[in-house]
């Protein structure tokens, strides 16, 4: 495991943990937004790199 995988996975971690703690307490919308953000965060590929 590489640095960045191991960063990744701990901002994955924390979007979702506050997603939950938002949505028990009801802010459904500010939820719904860091349940994406850790989705998107979860399956892009930052390694990948493109020649032009």
């Amino acid at each position: 495991m590489n640095e960045s995988n191991k960063y990744r996975d701990i901002a994955t971690g924390l979007f979702f943990v506050t997603g939950v703690f938002g949505f028990v307490s009801g802010a459904f919308i500010a939820s719904t937004t860091l349940f994406g953000a850790a989705s998107l965060l979860s399956n892009i590929d930052f390694s990948d790199r493109f020649d032009a």
